[in-house]
């Protein structure tokens, strides 16, 4: 899996976060999205992609 963030798309909503927390974080000063893990295991999967579709800046992209 890669996943594909786009903070300048970001509107710092942490629809992310809420779904895959140990993928995604948010920076302090902005909130804005950041990627801990870029290979993350693949049972995560489903909370990935889950966490690309609440985005609602379409921020961030699975490809399997």
């Amino acid at each position: 899996m890669k996943i594909i963030i786009e903070q300048d798309k970001c509107v710092a909503s942490g629809q992310c976060v809420m779904a895959a927390d140990d993928v995604f974080d948010q920076r302090d000063e902005d909130g804005i999205v950041v990627l801990l893990k870029e290979d993350p295991a693949p049972d995560r999967l489903e909370d990935v992609k889950q966490a690309a579709l609440v985005c609602p800046a379409l921020a961030i992209t699975v490809e399997e």
